[in-house]
């Protein structure tokens, strides 16, 4: 496949630098774009990020700026893995740039004060760009390793999603269409909260059949919320819902089990956020999810209490033994005519 209009990704982080490292094995000049010159510079003399995956040698088609202007002058399609708290700061400024390119968010959160999702930042940012977002159980460290990985392109647009596919489809990595972008990107988002709750009941010795019941129960709790808000339940049988939440609560690479592993061994949770040294989008978006929850009247016994165990100082083997008393209703909610409430 030969390119010749470069592709961008907006974030040096982990998971932008797997990317970027994906699109240039594929044979498509990439465009790295990071805040830190000194962390462009080194990527340009050493051919490694100091900072994130720092043993993967990147591809020679990778160029990384921190200079933002000219990268969005040259290219037409522009994957944006910036942390939830930066995105809107970092493009506003460049509405004007943005207007006609195809603009794909990789960031699975929720913005604090407007419980906007990515993709909606990016269109009252870029009201005449075409949107996407890209999800699934996508660990960067995996990704950058070359293991197999599938992960879903959701889009109205379908020459945006055949754009991705092109760009990122190879031998190691799979990429499907859907048109449910509401719904993928909600499962990517809401799925870190659950993760830290996977995590601490992993470093607290739980059986597998409580995590089972933990991970299961989460599927219903958030296909629940998003159904409210308008996203198909069936979206969350995929990729982007029970595979991405499979993948996030089970594995230790994964940042928000992390930090749910450490609060499990009693660490406080501003100290686990620091040891961990990037990004924990769980945190952030449980504390817009639980009010939002609330407002909705949008039954979600795991976000009530996990907020309270990180906010309110109550145990976790208090929360779960909430969740087994109360009342059994229905297992799923989209196959019981009476809905379900426990």
């Amino acid at each position: 496949m030969t390119i010749k209009q470069p592709v961008a990704v907006l974030g040096g982080g982990s998971f932008g630098t797997a990317l970027a490292n994906l699109i240039a094995a594929n044979g498509c000049p990439v465009l790295l774009w990071m805040r830190d010159p000194a962390q462009a510079a080194a990527i340009r003399e050493t051919g490694k990020n100091p900072r994130y995956l720092k043993d993967i040698q990147l591809k020679p088609g990778i160029t990384a700026t921190s200079d933002l202007v000219p990268v969005l002058e040259q290219c037409g399609l522009i994957f944006v893995a910036l942390p939830s708290m930066a995105l809107r700061a970092v493009l506003a400024p460049h509405s004007a740039q943005l207007a006609g390119k195809m603009l794909v968010s990789t960031t699975k959160g929720i913005e604090a004060d407007t419980f906007m999702l990515m993709s909606q930042i990016l269109e009252e940012v870029a009201p005449d760009a075409r949107i996407g977002v890209l999800s699934g159980p996508n660990l960067a460290r995996e990704i950058a390793d070359h293991a197999l990985t599938a992960t879903v392109i959701a889009s109205e647009h379908e020459a945006l999603c055949r754009q991705v596919q092109q760009v990122l489809h190879g031998e190691t990595f799979r990429v499907y269409a859907s048109n449910d972008r509401f719904g993928v990107e909600l499962g990517g988002a809401l799925k870190n909260v659950y993760a830290i709750i996977a995590g601490m009941a992993a470093a607290m010795g739980m059986g597998e059949n409580t995590k089972s019941m933990l991970i299961t129960r989460a599927l219903a709790e958030m296909t629940r919320f998003a159904v409210k808000m308008g996203a198909n339940p069936m979206t969350f049988l995929g990729l982007s819902g029970v595979g991405d939440l499979i993948v996030t609560c089970t594995s230790p690479k994964s940042r928000n089990y992390q930090v749910g592993f450490a609060l499990g061994q009693g660490v406080a949770l501003e100290q686990a956020v620091e040891q961990l040294g990037e990004v924990a989008e769980g945190v952030n978006t449980l504390r817009v999810l639980k009010q939002k929850a609330a407002d909705m009247g949008v039954y979600m016994p795991l976000v009530a209490g996990l907020y309270a165990i990180l906010f309110d100082g109550y145990p976790l083997d208090r929360i779960i033994g909430g969740l087994m008393s109360g009342e059994p209703k229905t297992d799923i909610d989209f196959i019981s005519p009476e809905g379900f409430t426990g």
